[in-house]
């Protein structure tokens, strides 16, 4: 089993993230609160509760480099907090919002941070040292629906977004004045601000979870009708693959090679995919299982399980046989995984370690150090 350490914090948690040592996690118990923790002794103690907001905290990114952490609500608001004197002081950003901000992510350098909203709206704060305050510069005529999730290019300039419109978009962020011209950059990180470099039109349904792979040459993105889809040589002609599978949806994606992702969603067990020598992706298993899963007698038992969890089937048999198929898949979380954090270097090629929050009010840690035969080369 690739889980090392399962902790259940609240009744429901709806976003986490860990401290530069890792030594501490941040998590919303699905109110408007922030509540610290630290390990010590294999056993877990609160140290600070963060009360600012008014309405349901959806996303928190703590900061590697600089140790601030930055909160968005459905309150349309965002916080930076910096600890100082032992106590965490929050900074209001003005983000300019007339609906819930869903989404925040610092960006590599630190100097950004990127809030998806459901104003069909991104906002991209950074910090000006004359006024001693965070402002924002939106992202506006672009997305038809929410904006779900963000993520940051390696190199601080483009940014991907997700919407419940169906699409993915990578956005130009150069700020004059915050930001510096790489010579050695490709034409698109050039690009002003806002301009749209690319729109992937690849699912049908609501579009989750998005993340670069290390190096920034592939991105990976999740739709709500079982499908994740993965883009190479993104730009003007993007080659594009999509993958789909038996089980219910993932709502979001973290590589943990050039090669290999790690999936999470409302199967509540995270699922392995990777490409082979050719680049073709497909899904490998889920972590923790004995077995594959592949096709013939399994897929009716998945057939089975499946009609049992929409339709409410009560006979023992059918019932017993979901059980038994969610244990062998793991059974760390019992209700839908929402996100999933790195737990490495920032930068690193490789993710040896990651943990998972879920509706079910746990955080789980793994370790994927014992598991790299079982991966393959991919990883």
């Amino acid at each position: 089993m690739a889980v090392v350490d399962v902790h259940r914090f609240a009744e429901s948690i709806t976003c986490h993230a860990w401290s530069p040592d890792h030594s501490m996690v941040a998590f919303c118990p699905n109110n408007n609160e922030v509540h610290i923790y630290k390990s010590s002794q294999d056993q877990w103690e609160r140290l600070h509760v963060l009360e600012k907001h008014d309405q349901i905290v959806s996303g928190i990114d703590w900061s590697s480099k600089s140790n601030k952490i930055v909160t968005v609500s459905h309150d349309r608001n965002s916080y930076v907090w910096s600890l100082e004197g032992g106590e965490w002081v929050p900074t209001l950003v003005i983000l300019r919002l007339n609906r819930a901000a869903l989404c925040v992510q610092w960006s590599p350098k630190e100097n950004k941070f990127a809030v998806g909203s459901g104003a069909k709206t991104v906002c991209i704060c950074y910090y000006e040292q004359e006024n001693n305050w965070w402002v924002s510069k939106l992202i506006r005529k672009r997305h038809e629906s929410s904006v779900t999730n963000v993520a940051w290019h390696p190199n601080n300039i483009l940014l991907a977004t997700t919407s419940t419109d169906g699409k993915c978009r990578v956005f130009s962020t150069f700020i004059k004045g915050v930001d510096v011209k790489d010579p050695k950059a490709g034409s698109p990180a050039e690009s002003k601000f806002g301009e749209q470099i690319l729109q992937l039109d690849l699912s049908y349904s609501w579009a989750f979870g998005v993340k670069w792979s290390p190096s920034g040459n592939t991105l990976a993105y999740v739709g709500h009708s079982s499908m994740i889809y993965f883009v190479d040589d993104v730009g003007p002609s993007p080659l594009a693959q999509s993958v789909a599978f038996r089980d219910l949806p993932l709502r979001d994606v973290l590589f943990i090679s050039e090669k290999m992702v790690i999936g999470v969603g409302y199967d509540s067990n995270p699922m392995v995919f990777a490409a082979d020598d050719t680049g073709i992706w497909s899904f490998i298993r889920y972590i923790g299982e004995k077995k594959a899963v592949s096709s013939g007698s399994s897929y009716s038992s998945q057939f089975s399980e499946a009609f049992t969890k929409f339709y409410g089937q009560s006979k023992a048999t059918t019932a017993n046989e979901a059980s038994e198929s969610s244990k062998s898949r793991g059974g760390v979380h019992d209700n839908c995984i929402n996100s999933i954090v790195p737990l490495s270097k920032a930068g690193s090629p490789k993710v040896m370690r990651f943990s998972t929050s879920g509706l079910d009010g746990k955080i789980a840690i793994w370790d994927l150090e014992n598991m790299q035969e079982e991966l393959g080369h991919q990883f």
